[in-house]
């Protein structure tokens, strides 16, 4: 298999260079993105592996199944930046990556613990040699009630930790797992909204999933509800949640993506002005903590990204189907 791998960043260097010994394969790699360009150099490539930054739509579908790719895989757990329709009616196959779900789920509850003490409007005070404690009393998880919206690998790991602070776990999914039932009660939505003090997102972003979190939702909320998403910024709505922090309806948020973030996160843009004025307006309030979309960024999980996807391909190309593969 002759692969092209896109936006390859200087910590996946490594994986990527063990490629072709580990599996055999023709690799060729470069940092910049897929653009127009590209589509000629790809031609004779079977494979081009991508990161989750950059839209694949019809058109650059199109434009690689002309080059004769075949394989196109996204070192990303979502695929929601490719038209995975459009790709199966050309006869592309499309593939993602897997990795354990520990690091999301770790860096899930710290969010949550920095949300219950305040950590941001503490850390600005130190900074400035302001020691008092005036506003800065928290909370304790054993006495709060958590809900998991989305049970999958990473929902149903961030409930198996939970369990560990003795707090009451609500979950909610579509498919229910006998696992997370072991520590959590699976409620309907409104009832999740309605008793829970915190609740965390695990979904796919999808047209079911899309803007979830919405005026609609928060309203059934508890005042004082702390929000908290390391899953995709569109599952909330950002308007929204500047709303129910204006009207102190919501406690705080804990956002480690948030909507419109494309093109913004993963880059250096301190001396750069930001489109997204809503993304700037929310992260200024000493209740919102908001990082870089890096919730799944452990050693780990970037050697598995580079490999899993990879290996799913092969296994294409030998008539296999793992489950990394989606169409």
């Amino acid at each position: 298999m002759k692969l092209y791998a896109f936006s390859v960043r200087e910590d996946e260097k490594p994986y990527f260079a063990a490629l072709p010994e580990r599996f055999g394969i023709s690799l060729t790699e470069s940092d910049a993105g897929l653009t127009d360009a590209a589509f000629t150099q790809v031609k004779g490539y079977d494979a081009v592996s991508i990161l989750g930054m950059q839209k694949i739509d019809a058109p650059v579908l199109t434009a690689l199944k002309e080059a004769g790719v075949r394989y196109i895989a996204t070192r990303t757990i979502g695929y929601n930046h490719i038209d995975v329709d459009y790709a199966r009616s050309l006869g592309l196959h499309v593939f993602h990556a897997s990795y354990e779900p520990n690091g999301v789920a770790d860096y899930t509850i710290m969010m949550m613990l920095m949300c219950l003490r305040h950590y941001k409007e503490s850390l600005w005070r130190t900074n400035v040699n302001d020691y008092s404690l005036d506003g800065l009393q928290g909370r304790q998880m054993k006495d709060l009630t958590v809900g998991v919206m989305g049970t999958g690998h990473i929902g149903a790991t961030v409930i198996r930790e939970l369990s560990g602070f003795d707090c009451r776990i609500l979950a909610y999914d579509v498919y229910q797992s006998d696992e997370v039932k072991a520590y959590a009660k699976y409620v309907d939505l409104d009832t999740l909204y309605r008793e829970c003090d915190i609740i965390t997102l695990h979904m796919p972003l999808s047209p079911s999933t899309y803007h979830i979190i919405n005026k609609e939702s928060i309203a059934k909320m508890k005042d004082t509800v702390v929000l908290i998403n390391c899953a995709r910024g569109a599952l909330m709505n950002i308007e929204d949640l500047i709303e129910g922090i204006e009207q102190r309806h919501i406690g705080a948020l804990g956002l480690d993506v948030m909507e419109h973030e494309e093109g913004i996160v993963h880059r250096d843009r301190k001396l750069d002005i930001i489109s997204n004025r809503q993304m700037a307006y929310l992260r200024q309030f000493p209740n919102v903590v908001h990082t870089q979309h890096m919730a799944f960024y452990t050693d780990a999980a970037v050697r598995d990204m580079v490999f899993t996807s990879t290996e799913a391909m092969l296994a294409a190309e030998k008539g296999e189907r793992r489950r990394n593969q989606i169409c």
